[in-house]
């Protein structure tokens, strides 16, 4: 199970880092055993071929957690389905549901927090891009 509280707060602080677009720390993560957080990160940036990475590469969990943080009720239903109730408040935090917010403070898993708030930020400032529509 690819559940993100299996990470090293460091390795989540430098997974906040590369979704953030600090290009040193991609390449830390890609050279240093984690591939699968570089292209996390690069997927919720928007790549679809990050996203395509994560899962050729057998990283489903990763993947689904990128399309639950864009609100894809079937990747909500994998994820539940699949038994990966972190990543399901993860994604809530992401979209700033209360819930989940208060998950992450009752924890005290505030590193994975901070991501959340990270890809939020991100997220709101993103506009539309009509290039990226999928036919």
């Amino acid at each position: 199970m690819q559940d993100l509280l299996n990470y090293p707060p460091k390795i989540l602080i430098a997974f906040g880092e590369a979704i953030g677009n600090n290009k040193e720390i991609q390449d830390w993560l890609l050279k240093n055993g984690y591939p699968e957080l570089a292209a996390l990160a690069f997927s919720i940036r928007g790549s679809d071929e990050a996203f395509t990475w994560l899962m050729k590469n057998g990283h489903l969990s990763l993947a689904a957690l990128d399309s639950a943080i864009d609100e894809d009720p079937k990747a909500f239903q994998w994820l539940l389905d699949n038994n990966y109730p972190t990543h399901i408040v993860f994604a809530d935090a992401c979209q700033g549901k209360k819930e989940a917010i208060e998950w992450f403070m009752r924890n005290r898993l505030y590193p994975i927090f901070r991501i959340t708030q990270v890809i939020r930020k991100l997220r709101d400032s993103q506009t539309f891009d009509y290039h990226k529509l999928h036919f």
